[in-house]
């Protein structure tokens, strides 16, 4: 057993208290992520469907899967089966496919909408009012084996604590906006680098994964 990994979870641990911790298990091996297991982590996060398919075949069928990278609509029957939170919805028209692979697999299947906050333009997301537009649609009441229950989204990836606070309360002000009337429970913000400020503009759920294994 690596201290390291066991010492590094139970320290953010320590930091985050209630806040769910998904560890994010891309380009690690099956070893490590055995190590990550043993401490009773169950939420683990892959960018990749391809190398999160692989991982659930290798691993404990007990782990909480999320993809929490952009999804393309031709990769959703991949991970349909088994995928427990997709992150990244970011259109109507890629709910709709999570939607016709759920059904084929009686299942629903709980998703966020993936809202752009940062400076990047290299990072996915809607922009509220798209966000607006899909929550008003006739469309989506048809859609009945999906399940929102939030939004993600993630910050300008610099070492401006100020800019990045700024870009998660723009964030969560959009969540208090529609969470009530949309029975959400769950916002996900926050990785490696900026949790801490992520949970004090109000977090629910932090995906972290270069500081668990350094």
């Amino acid at each position: 057993m690596s201290h390291s990994i066991r010492e590094n979870i139970k320290q953010i641990r320590s930091e985050i208290g209630n806040i769910k911790l998904v560890v994010v298990s891309k380009y690690r091996t099956i070893a490590e992520l055995h190590e990550v297991y043993e401490t009773d982590q169950r939420d683990f996060g892959e960018n990749k469907v391809q190398e999160l398919v692989n991982k659930y075949n290798e691993l404990p069928k007990d782990i909480k899967w999320h993809i929490i990278g952009h999804l393309q609509s031709n990769k959703v029957k991949y991970i349909a089966p088994f995928v427990d939170l997709i992150h990244s919805v970011d259109s109507l028209k890629l709910l709709q496919i999570v939607n016709k692979e759920a059904e084929k697999q009686d299942r629903i299947i709980s998703f966020l909408f993936q809202l752009h906050i940062a400076q990047e333009d290299s990072k996915y997301g809607l922009l509220e009012h798209q966000l607006s537009d899909i929550l008003s649609s006739n469309i989506l009441p048809l859609l009945k084996n999906v399940k929102c229950k939030g939004l993600m989204g993630m910050a300008t990836n610099t070492t401006n604590t100020v800019q990045v606070e700024k870009e998660f309360t723009a964030l969560k002000l959009i969540y208090d906006k529609y969470s009530e009337e949309n029975q959400w429970d769950t916002l996900s913000m926050g990785m490696s680098g900026d949790y801490p400020q992520a949970i004090s503009c109000g977090s629910t759920m932090i995906r972290v994964g270069s500081k668990i294994f350094n």
